[in-house]
């Protein structure tokens, strides 16, 4: 990675960081295990739908996997088996399109229009529209989601991917993808009226929704496009699931995972998602309506979503047995949220710097990766790129990109 002028010591140790991580994943491939990986399997999937239905045997038949999870995370292997998620090839691309825009470097380029190839490839096959989903089988409490559905928390960031390789590297074809993720997400996906201005979105094409980062992705999404492709249209879809996320805040500045009545929990990536697509569409149409609540929201954040050593730690109030200390996802959307909003809430820059500097201390492999979990006892150092290989690679090109626009 040809070197940068007059950038901080931190960002010099990102680079380094960065171009031993892509040395890596040269080496190792675009498939890998995943956190789902004890469930995605048959006998995962019937251990967990049998907890959905039955605590007490459900608890027994998943215990075995959670142990694993907790002690032997290599043990993914004997569940099921790497694959590719689109997800993780989207923010590969995000991650070597900001690595292009800061090194001037054809190559990167390169490597990101190949991500989108793939994310070509992997679209959910039964869908007029460009959309993707898991290529497994999940197991939600509400049943079952098929591999190949696409879901409302993947699909933006392909969105995102496409538009960012666009805007370095004009194309007719990738703008034709565009308007088709932007179709599907305004019409296959659905919102449903929760006050007289509020629409929550669905997560998929058929259900009935309430998962708040849900209706948050694909306000951002819609709210982007109306200014990508000149259409007002899409901002009437896109405000009635603003105001639904603005009206889902708690009175403390936090917002729950849903508004259902049953998972109200509150952790750190999912709180992340939320502030960051209020963050994307702050900067798009100066609502003062989203500052006041991402003030409220980072007020809560720093105070209650971060350990002793300033790391994120995953729960506020962890809703069920949790068996480890801090998440690599965790700490990638802290870097993403800082990024977006420092210059709003300059108190998140010490944050940033913190998180950052613990990344490099403690969580890079030799092999150039990083570690996945900081379990209760140890480390979980199995590589899986979407939770989070990938969202800390683009985390990490993001920061080193905004670094050198300041150099």
């Amino acid at each position: 990675m040809a070197s940068v002028k007059n950038i901080s010591p931190l960002a010099e140790k990102v680079a380094v960081t960065l171009t031993n991580f892509t040395g890596w994943l040269e080496k190792y491939g675009e498939v890998s295990w995943d956190h789902q990986s004890f469930f995605a399997g048959p006998v995962g999937r019937r251990a967990k739908a049998l907890y959905y239905k039955n605590k007490l045997l459900g608890t027994a038949a998943v215990a075995p996997m959670i142990f694993f999870e907790a002690f032997l995370p290599s043990a993914r292997r004997l569940f099921h088996h790497p694959i590719r998620l689109p997800i993780a090839d989207a923010h590969f691309a995000m991650g070597f399109t900001f690595l292009h825009e800061a090194m001037a470097n054809p190559a990167h380029l390169q490597k990101a229009v190949h991500f989108l190839a793939a994310l070509e490839k992997t679209r959910c096959p039964d869908y007029l529209e460009f959309c993707w989903g898991y290529p497994f089988d999940w197991v939600t409490r509400n049943g079952v989601i098929k591999a190949g559905t696409p879901l409302i928390t993947t699909t933006p960031y392909a969105f995102e991917a496409f538009l960012q390789v666009y805007k370095s590297q004009a194309d007719a074809g990738r703008k034709k993808i565009i308007e088709s993720i932007v179709r599907h997400t305004g019409t296959d996906i659905k919102d449903f009226k929760t006050s007289e201005t509020a629409r929550t979105s669905s997560y998929t094409p058929h259900d009935q929704g309430g998962v708040v980062n849900a209706s948050a992705y694909r306000a951002f999404t819609l709210m982007s496009a109306a200014k990508f492709l000149g259409d007002n249209a899409l901002l009437k879809i896109a405000e009635p699931n603003i105001n639904f996320v603005l009206e889902s805040q708690n009175a403390d500045g936090s917002w729950p995972y849903a508004k259902d009545g049953v998972r109200d929990f509150v952790d750190h990536f999912h709180t992340c998602f939320v502030m960051k697509a209020l963050a994307k569409i702050y900067k798009l149409n100066g609502d003062p309506r989203i500052l006041a609540a991402l003030a409220k929201g980072v007020d809560y954040y720093l105070k209650n979503l971060f350990a002793e050593n300033g790391m994120p730690r995953p729960f506020s109030k962890a809703p069920r047995l949790t068996v480890y200390q801090c998440e690599l996802y965790d700490c990638a959307e802290c870097i993403n949220l800082c990024l977006l909003l420092r210059r709003e809430f300059p108190q998140l820059q010490s944050t940033l710097e913190t998180v950052i500097a613990g990344i490099l201390k403690n969580w890079v492999k030799r092999d150039g990766s990083f570690r996945s979990r900081k379990l209760m006892f140890g480390w979980d150092n199995v590589p899986m790129h979407r939770w989070a290989q990938s969202q800390m690679f683009r985390s990490l090109a993001f920061f080193l990109h905004e670094e050198t626009l300041q150099a």
